[in-house]
This record gives structure tokens, sequence and C-alpha cells, in this order.
């Protein structure tokens, strides 16, 4: 067969660790991808302990101009320091990134093209995202989109709503700009990566949107940030995070976007009492169960 030598469009960004239960289900939608263009898929494994590693290795000798593996022999996330990022980043040659996790996956073989249709048409728009499946352990599923749908979003709204914005594995960027400037401080330094990925692509231009669901977000996998979150101190040093990200954010784009950002940060202020509040009051409930039982 006759090598691709045509440029790759798209890359695809994949971080797996022990994923092995749902990885299958997130390569199969990087491969039933039909596109006009050259994509590929940077899935980078950070040592897993289960059979993550095996998969990754099968689907690339299966589908070798798409799948390109990165297997790490020492865990990179631990060492800080946003390593495990410019690891990555140094293998994507695409003129877009699309990412998706490996716990996550996409549901519509158009996806790709759907989303480099939208960028090439929109140079205006430095990055793009459709609405997706949120999929609970019990099984349910919660269809997440924006609560104001419109074609083309700023900036400030992005600020408003801050990382539930729009799902991870349904984000589309224009990755010239980070190619140039390389990660700045404010995203190096984050524990989070969604947010701070949103924010400095929305600083370089508008967010286009596709109302079409593509992809399932897994909501609450054992080991996810979002099934860690289940203590108030775990989520009252997340809520200090996203402050100081935020405050780092405002210093980098010269505090252009400063009153929305206070916007955000009162509201988060808000929400955060609101759930102390709550957790007390659980706290006093169940000491009294606790108590009523003896």
């Amino acid at each position: 067969m006759k090598e691709d030598l045509s440029p790759v469009m798209v890359s695809i960004r994949c971080l797996v660790f022990n994923h092995e239960p749902y990885l299958r289900q997130c390569l199969d939608g990087f491969v039933m991808q039909q596109t006009n263009f050259r994509f590929e898929a940077i899935v980078h494994d950070d040592v897993s302990t289960d059979g993550s590693v095996a998969i990754i290795r099968e689907y690339a000798e299966k589908y070798p101009d798409i799948i390109k593996p990165v297997l790490e022999t020492e865990n990179q996330y631990s060492k800080g320091g946003g390593r495990l990022n410019m690891i990555v980043d140094k293998y994507i040659r695409g003129k877009y990134v699309a990412i998706c996790e490996g716990d996550d996956y996409w549901t519509d073989p158009l996806k790709l093209q759907r989303q480099y249709d939208f960028m090439e048409s929109h140079p205006d728009c430095s990055l793009c995202f459709h609405a997706n499946n949120e999929l609970y352990p019990s099984g349910e599923v919660i269809v997440h989109r924006p609560s104001v749908v419109k074609e083309i979003y700023t900036l400030a709204d992005a600020v408003g709503v801050g990382g539930g914005f729009m799902a991870t594995n349904a984000t589309f960027a224009r990755w010239d700009y980070l190619r140039q400037e390389g990660r700045p401080d404010f995203w190096r330094n984050s524990p989070v990566g969604d947010l701070p990925m949103m924010l400095y692509f929305a600083s370089k231009g508008n967010i286009g949107y596709i109302d079409e669901v593509m992809s399932v977000y897994r909501m609450q996998v054992a080991g996810s940030w979002s099934a860690r979150q289940n203590t108030l101190k775990k989520r009252t040093r997340h809520y200090h995070t996203i402050l100081n990200l935020y405050d780092a954010f405002d210093q980098y784009t010269g505090y252009r976007y400063h009153d929305a950002i206070e916007a955000k940060k009162s509201l988060n202020r808000r929400n955060h009492r609101r759930d102390a509040v709550k957790s007390f009051f659980r706290y006093i409930r169940d000491l009294m169960k606790v108590g009523g039982s003896r």
C-alpha cells in the first residue's frame, strides 16, 4: 500500500491511564472517522497497570496510519510541572487538535469532518465544540448542551459558565496558536486541563458550536476527576485552585476580560458557600442518625 504523504490536518490527543474497560470503545471512535483529510491519533499511555498498553499496541498494529502510540516507562503525571502535557504536545502535527481521553468515546463517524469544515469556514474561531451525552454509572444518559444555544460564543460567554461549558471530548482547536506560543503559565501550572484550555483558545478568537450530539463523556468513573471530588475538603481545595487560575488568566490577558472574570469568581464564591452549608447540614443529619441508632 502506498504511503499517504499528505499533511496531517487533525491530530487527536488521547491520554490513557488504566482505561482498559473503556479503551476499545474510545479507539473505535477514532478509527471509524470518515474524512477527506489525513488525521492521526496520538495515544499516550502513562504506565498503566492494567491491559491498556496491550490494547493500544493491538490497534496501532491494525491501524498504523491512524493510531500513533506513545508508551511511557515512567509515570509522567506524577512528576508534575506540566511534564505530561509538554511530552504529548511535541507529537501534535495537525493544523487542528481534537481531544478524547481513554475513558470517553465518539459516536459520530463524521465528527472530525464536521468540525474541520466548520473551522475552515469560520477563520474567526479558535475553537469549536458540539453537544454530547453524559453517561452516569447508573446508566442514566443526559444530553449536555449550552443553556443558550447559538452558533458563535465569545470568551465572556465561556467565562460566565466555566469548566462545564463544553465537554473535553467535544473540543476541536486551532493548534497553531499553541504551537507558536507554548502553554502559558496559567495553563501549565493548573492541576486541571479543560478549563485553562478553553480559556486560552477563547482568548484567541470566537468559539463555534455545532448542535449535534457526537460524543459520550463518562461521569464519575473510578479515578476520574468527577469521582475524586467527593468531600467538601477536596472541593474547597479545587475552589481555591480555580480562583487562582482565573486571577492568573486575568493577568495573562492584560485584564481585558476583568469584569467577566470577577463576576464568575463571585458566582463561584456563592456556590461554594452554598455547598459548605449543605455539607454541614448533611453532617449534622448523619450524626443524629448515628446517635438515634444507639
